[in-house]
């Protein structure tokens, strides 16, 4: 922004990089450009900076359709000054002392550029429908509005120029807008709809194949379970005719141990009884020619030694007589046996106790 230092009759100007500067004195051109800096007296000198860059200008207005529908449309116009003596010379960019009203060019610009705009924007609205408009009515009217701005004579002449016009949107009355976006809200509601449908559906169709797949698992479980069950029981029964057959062979083997145990044991008692069986007929050789009287020593004598002690005995005079008559009695040839005389002197030692 320019800057004006004030002095006493005379005042110093320094101007901006964007600001193009006009001083006229006297109604004469003395100083013109962008970025000067000059002296001046107050008393006879006009100054008027016009803006050399880029201006928007947004702008909102409303319009009829073909079918009597009210629509807002908002715009935005991009323009510059060409030719800033033109322009300083039409508008009022004056620079004011302080305290004055500021110029009111810019303000004379959007004036009429909004004017325009509305203008051709409303001729070219009244030909579409209200359909017509919200579908296609950007693009067109952005056309339409470009052509009809660039064309006009007016900023031709003033020295604007037109660098780009933006059409942002075109919109019906709120209720109108609600009533158009309810077919389209209930669509897309029935699209949610749908596809939360869809997705319940994929939802049900994944839990029934994860179904399916545990039951397949829990199936092949129980097969392999029932396989495992029957080779289990196989090797069970396997094992018991294994063990059983283990102890027949054992039973056998034990039986014939027994068996040969007891042939051996057999054998031995007959070979005892063969051989008691042969001392004894080997004895009863000895003694077949033996008297009676040499037997009954002998078998006395054998008793004898296994009687027990005897403390007190009593003979008569009977039994003595028969016994010692029967011992004392001479065998025939005149000799008294060995073993009757021993058993004499052993009766007769016993008695005398």
């Amino acid at each position: 922004m320019a800057s004006i230092k004030r002095y006493p009759w005379i005042s110093h100007f320094l101007g901006s990089p964007t600001g193009y500067v006009v001083h006229l004195q006297k109604g004469s051109v003395r100083h013109q450009g962008v970025g000067q800096a000059f002296w001046f007296r107050p008393a006879n000198s006009v100054l008027s900076e016009v803006p050399v860059d880029d201006q928007e200008l947004p702008t909102l207005f409303h319009a009829i359709t073909r079918d009597h529908q009210d629509v807002s449309v908002q715009a935005n116009v991009t323009y510059r000054f060409i030719d800033p003596v033109s322009v300083s010379s039409r508008l009022d960019f004056g620079l004011q002392p302080a305290g004055d009203a500021p110029a009111t060019g810019k303000e004379q610009v959007a004036t009429i550029i909004g004017q325009l705009c509305q203008s051709h924007a409303i001729d070219h609205i009244a030909t579409t429908t209200l359909a017509e408009a919200l579908e296609r009515g950007v693009s067109q009217l952005r056309n339409v509005l470009a052509e009809a701005l660039r064309a006009d004579t007016r900023l031709l002449s003033t020295g604007i120029e037109i660098l780009g016009v933006q059409v942002l949107a075109v919109r019906p009355e709120s209720d109108v807008e609600r009533a158009l976006q309810t077919p389209v809200r209930e669509q897309l509601q029935a699209e949610a709809d749908r596809a939360v449908y869809e997705r319940r559906a994929v939802a049900v169709e994944r839990e029934r194949t994860i179904s399916e797949n545990e039951m397949a698992s829990q199936i092949e479980l129980a097969t392999r379970r029932e396989h495992l069950v029957g080779q289990e029981g196989a090797n069970a029964r396997r094992a018991a005719e294994e063990k059983a057959a283990a102890g027949l062979i054992d039973a056998h083997a034990s039986a014939q141990r027994q068996g040969i145990s007891a042939d051996a044991e057999a054998n031995q008692i007959r070979l005892v009884g063969e051989a008691a069986a042969a001392r004894e007929a080997a004895t009863m050789d000895v003694y077949r020619d033996v008297d009676q009287a040499t037997l009954l020593a002998l078998a006395l004598r054998d008793a004898a030694a296994s009687l027990p002690n005897i403390g007190n005995l009593t003979i008569t005079p009977d039994l003595l007589s028969g016994a010692l008559a029967g011992l004392l009695r001479e065998p025939a040839g005149g000799a008294v046996p060995a073993g009757a005389a021993a058993v004499t002197a052993g009766t007769a030692g016993r008695v005398g106790k």
